[in-house]
């Protein structure tokens, strides 16, 4: 397995990501933040909970790049657009298992069932994050086939 191909390049494609979904997020694309709603599972200050929340996205991002690089040791191949499709896969599961996930996990995200709350500050993600907007799930999956296709490119499969 490349492991010093995993350190640079998960580290790296984690940032390409994070970049394209913050610039969506800026230009008015998406409301949808992966580090607030990382950071406000950890602190209710949102200055700080943006913070935590992207240097607990770089972990995240590590972790998933190592599964990356396994996959492509385990087939014996890596390329940009195994990498995009595996990138695509990781969207999916981004959109329906994962987002999903922080209205259990984040104590800070108002359920699409009970509403809001006094503690809650977020919104709900809803279906495919739709709540974030309606773009959010064409800006998520662009990014993370970004990520993947980085990590294909540039990881070694041997």
């Amino acid at each position: 397995m490349d492991w010093a191909g995993w350190a640079v390049f998960g580290f790296a494609a984690t940032l390409a990501l994070t970049a394209i979904m913050v610039g969506a997020q800026m230009a008015g694309r998406t409301r949808m933040s992966i580090p607030l709603l990382l950071g406000t599972m950890f602190t209710p200050d949102l200055e700080r909970a943006r913070f935590a929340g992207f240097l607990f996205h770089l972990a995240n991002g590590q972790f998933f790049a190592l599964f990356y690089a396994a996959a492509f040791a385990l087939l014996d191949e890596s390329s940009w657009w195994l990498g995009g499709l595996f990138g695509a896969f990781h969207g999916v599961v981004a959109l329906l298992v994962i987002v999903p996930t922080f209205l259990e996990i984040n104590p800070r995200v108002a359920s699409d069932r009970s509403g809001p709350e006094l503690t809650t500050t977020l919104e709900p993600p809803g279906l495919l994050a739709l709540h974030y907007g309606v773009e959010t799930p064409v800006v998520t999956m662009a990014a993370h086939i970004v990520y993947g296709a980085i990590l294909g490119a540039f990881l070694t499969s041997g």
